[in-house]
């Protein structure tokens, strides 16, 4: 284990050398500074594990650099041992108020300066435990919601987590009167990859074009899968026809991209459609869902590899 470093912020020699003298025979790394403002920088930048602190200082006063160690998300956890002439219960409280976790009068004993240091820095370890036992659990608990949000199979957003979403952003785009486009994509012929290659080259072809429509997708827009060899992207802000332009390219992308486990030669293509607001016929989220899949319906029997487009007219007149 690394010996613990103590920082004196003290600004005479002669207490300076003292006070140094009785903190290196205990074992501890030291590192002095002669006024407060160097001691502070010193403790943003260098690793401290507690700081002894004079309260008559020669250009701040040593409150007011306790205040500043204490404030500063750096420092904060530091621990501080106020060093004074003053003795007085009351120069006590206002030590420990400012901040301070301890305070020793001068003249002091060695042993009960070392044993104050000891206190301290046990106290600190605990905190740091316990500090690194909280950011470890808040951690996990992060990973347990990005699983919870995410398809294990691609990394991008699931089905579930897409229609919370679409919801957000559907009643947003209402309420403001907004566009707002929903692209259903679908591998063409991927049972066929399954067949010739294997599950394993069928499952790189998925996480592949998941990379290829993250890449693809802007900061305010949404990509998910949404089953088996279907994705959905969301995209805020845009007109139906306007969402033609980033589908082609996406269409473009896929089908001269080589996948990995495929022969050069082998081309994977997708069919794309597109729905969209504003569209008096669209009420619901899932029916602007429904109609985006109605286009992709369209895409596919009319030769895949293509993008199709319909509205909520045409959706209804297909349920009837």
């Amino acid at each position: 284990m690394s010996k613990a470093t103590i920082l004196i912020i003290e600004d005479n020699p002669l207490q300076a050398k003292q006070t140094r003298s009785v903190v290196e025979s205990a074992g501890y790394e030291v590192l002095m500074a002669e006024n407060g403002g160097t001691g502070f920088k010193l403790a943003k930048t260098q690793r401290i594990d507690l700081v002894l602190l004079d309260m008559v200082l020669p250009d701040f006063s040593g409150g007011q650099i306790c205040q500043w160690l204490k404030r500063d998300e750096a420092t904060h956890a530091i621990p501080v041992i106020m060093l004074t002439a003053k003795g007085s219960v009351e120069d006590k409280v206002a030590g420990l108020q400012i901040g301070a976790d301890d305070y020793v009068p001068k003249p002091f004993s060695d042993k009960e300066l070392l044993a104050r240091i000891q206190a301290c820095l046990r106290i600190k370890m605990r905190e740091d435990e316990l500090r690194g036992v909280k950011d470890q659990l808040e951690n996990q608990l992060k990973d347990v919601e990005k699983m919870a949000i995410t398809d294990a199979g691609t990394g991008l957003f699931n089905r579930r987590h897409f229609n919370e979403l679409l919801d957000k952003e559907f009643s947003r785009a209402k309420r403001f009167n907004e566009p707002l486009s929903c692209l259903m994509l679908d591998i063409d012929h991927f049972k066929s990859i399954n067949d010739t290659y294997g599950h394993p080259a069928g499952d790189s072809v998925l996480s592949e074009i998941a990379l290829l429509l993250k890449g693809a997708v802007r900061m305010i827009e949404v990509a998910a899968r949404y089953g088996g060899e279907e994705f959905v992207l969301l995209l805020p802000k845009t007109e139906p026809k306007e969402a033609v332009k980033p589908a082609t390219r996406l269409l473009e992308s896929i089908s001269a991209h080589h996948f990995k486990g495929l022969p050069p030669d082998r081309v994977i293509t997708v069919s794309i459609g597109i729905a969209g607001l504003p569209d008096p016929l669209m009420a619901t989220k899932d029916d602007l869902v429904k109609c985006a899949d109605f286009a992709l319906y369209k895409a596919k029997h009319a030769g895949r590899n293509r993008i199709e487009m319909s509205d909520g007219a045409e959706s209804e007149k297909r349920q009837v």
